[in-house]
């Protein structure tokens, strides 16, 4: 690790992108191996291997995760996410049920490891008698007194000290370092990244960065901050100096938007303002080929006021304000959610040709533990202030600003990030990322399929390999479905296995958006396979009935008998118009199962108040499939 910190620090004269041009001696003979096109080295074959992963974690190196109390590293989150045991912040022991296959740790950019700096007395940082203030707070033994440097670090400006390049260039090279140890490819993956944490006004517009590359080429930049700049046009020119710079790969995932009071997916009027153009559709296709969908801030899948024929909207919706504490109007809402972002994407690609918003759906975390957890019944919280299990964590505040105050039990366990994959690589994943072969869960672990084509059958869908036959006769989710033969509408191969260890499947859903021969951005929700269908026949409404009264609320425990174990079909579109734009994405529903607060519940002797959720019922949402008429 001492090499690379030296290294980092020896660069620091070219780390910015100032130049595209390549310094001389930055390229040795293993790097220049690298630059071998990667399709001809790639593994053979389609990509059969799931896997599991979280590329939206923070450690003691993020100021606000340390200012909480996380007293855990990089190495520490890696380990965990192997499945080793480890000793949480505030003492207790901390593992998953079953290891993740990859993981990135992404600690925010701005003021990167400035808190374990002054922690470690820095006398450059002491010298600054607001940051020696700082520094006897954080010792006081009281977790209200320690947390009152939260809003002194929002209401005034944080010294620039704490955003030196020096300190950055050196815990940057620690992330590395850490990824770089913990990397074992076919095993066990780790990525190297940070978050962009832009927030104009208060309004999220963080994105998560993903480096497809190790040491040699990512010691070649340092993490852009937001103090730089908050435009995500700007965050885009640095991802080209560095691809031009080093040769390497790189791409961005935006956070889940509902924090972006209306600026996370413009229509008309771009974030800072300006009208949408060409060049902006073409640039965010090109670097944002993932969205966060969902993640511990509440899920951002739709919202029932957009989508108010969908029985199934309102799931964990955190709607109450941004980060400046501007309240939650209607009008904000179209911008903030993945289902009208893909809808506002066919209206731009009429308009300019290309899509903004053509993107696969991840989940993520964002925990401020260090310890990538989202398990109903082992869920470590958003940061390490609430993390440890108890009988007030329910309603204590983990996040407001001014009169908009977000108790804990708005937390949602959510979620993970499923891959397709051909091994578990570092090249592997982030090319799947990239062309979109990847899926969001809330949690649980649920193995799905989706493939669109123009001739699937029934009998496709009962082969002995129905992936086999999805690749050769169509496309997976992210891809798009290919000419259309005169007379032919879009089929599609849909296959979900449960997780192992979590519950059985209510039922599969295809949420179809599309627009109409006048322009007008349309959706429907289609029940196309469920469980126990000789027993829940679809109602008048066409629908199947929903799954009620199957969690005993009193012991945390639920009748898994309603459930399939894997529900598979074949399904045509009945409603296919070959002259409008539309895409396509599946969602998993499982049976309902007690939430982490009726856990919580259980452990601790709680009653909650009539508006505390008590019962979830968890989903996995696949990347779209598009269809074009041109």
């Amino acid at each position: 690790m001492d090499n690379l910190i030296r290294m980092a620090l020896g660069i620091s004269s070219i780390a910015f992108m100032g130049s595209c041009a390549i310094a001389p001696g930055d390229r040795d003979g293993r790097e220049r191996e690298q630059l071998v096109d990667a399709a001809a080295v790639a593994p053979q074959g389609n990509p059969d291997e799931l896997l599991w992963g979280d590329i939206h974690l923070h450690t003691e190196y993020s100021m606000d995760a340390n200012t909480f109390g996380v007293r855990l590293s990089p190495d520490d989150a890696y380990r965990f996410a192997k499945g080793e045991a480890v000793t949480a912040s505030n003492g207790m022991k901390a593992q998953l049920e079953a290891p993740l296959d990859f993981l990135m740790v992404s600690d925010h950019s701005d003021y990167l490891g400035s808190l374990v700096e002054l922690r470690n007395r820095s006398p450059k940082l002491l010298a600054n008698s607001t940051l020696a203030e700082w520094l006897r707070i954080l010792g006081l033994p009281t977790r209200a007194e320690r947390l009152s440097l939260e809003g002194r670090q929002t209401e005034q400006s944080n010294p620039a000290e704490l955003d030196a390049d020096e300190i950055r260039g050196t815990y940057w090279a620690k992330t590395i370092a850490a990824a770089e140890e913990a990397n074992q490819p076919g095993e066990f993956t780790s990525f190297i990244g940070f978050e962009w944490t832009a927030q104009d006004g208060g309004r999220n517009l963080h994105r998560v960065v993903m480096f497809r590359d190790g040491a040699e080429r990512t010691l070649q930049t340092l993490p852009l901050s937001a103090r730089q700049t908050d435009e995500p046009q700007e965050l885009w020119s640095y991802l080209q100096a560095y691809e031009q710079k080093t040769g390497g790969r790189v791409l961005a995932v935006a956070h889940n938007g509902n924090i972006s009071n209306g600026a996370m997916f413009p229509l008309n009027t771009l974030e800072f303002g300006g009208p949408m153009t060409a060049e902006y559709a073409s640039a965010r296709a090109r670097w944002e080929p993932a969205y966060e969908v969902t993640q511990i801030k509440g899920d951002g899948e739709t919202h029932p006021f957009l989508s108010a024929d969908d029985d199934f909207a309102d799931y964990e919706t955190w709607d109450r304000g941004d980060f400046a504490g501007v309240p939650k109007t209607k009008d904000m809402l179209p911008a903030e959610y993945a289902r009208s972002a893909l809808l506002r994407g066919l209206t731009i690609e009429q308009r300019f040709g290309t899509n903004p918003y053509k993107m696969g759906l991840i989940g993520s975390t964002d925990a401020h533990t260090a310890l990538a957890a989202v398990d109903e019944d082992n869920f470590w919280g958003k940061h390490s202030a609430e993390m440890e299990p108890g009988p007030t964590r329910w309603k204590d505040a983990v996040g407001g600003r001014g009169e908009l105050t977000v108790p804990g039990w708005m937390m949602a366990s959510s979620g993970y990030t499923a891959v397709w994959a051909r091994e578990n690589t570092r090249a592997e994943i982030w090319d799947a990322f990239k062309r979109r072969e990847v899926y969001a869960t809330t949690g649980p672990r649920i193995r799905l399929r989706f493939f669109g084509g123009w001739s699937f059958t029934d009998a496709d869908a009962r082969g002995a390999d129905l992936a086999a036959t999805g690749y050769v006769k169509g496309v997976p989710m992210g891809g798009d479905l290919g000419a259309r033969a005169p007379g032919k509408v879009p089929s599609f191969l849909i296959q979900a296995l449960r997780d192992p260890n979590g519950a059985s499947l209510d039922r599969i859903q295809v949420i179809k958006g599309w627009l109409d021969t006048e322009g007008n951005r349309k959706e429907k929700v289609f029940d196309v396979a469920w469980s126990h269908p000789d027993k829940r026949k679809r109602g008048a409404d066409g629908k199947p009935p929903k799954i009620a009264g199957n969690v005993d609320m009193k012991n945390a425990t639920y009748d898994d008998s309603v459930g399939a174990t894997q529900l598979v079909t074949m399904w045509r579109d009945p409603q296919f118009n070959p002259r409008q734009n539309a895409f396509y994405y599946v969602r998993v529903l499982q049976i309902p199962t007690p939430r982490w607060t009726t856990y919580d519940a259980k452990r601790f002797g709680i009653q909650f108040p009539d508006y505390v959720p008590t019962i979830t019922q968890e989903r996995a949402y696949s990347s779209p499939i598009w269809y074009s008429p041109y």
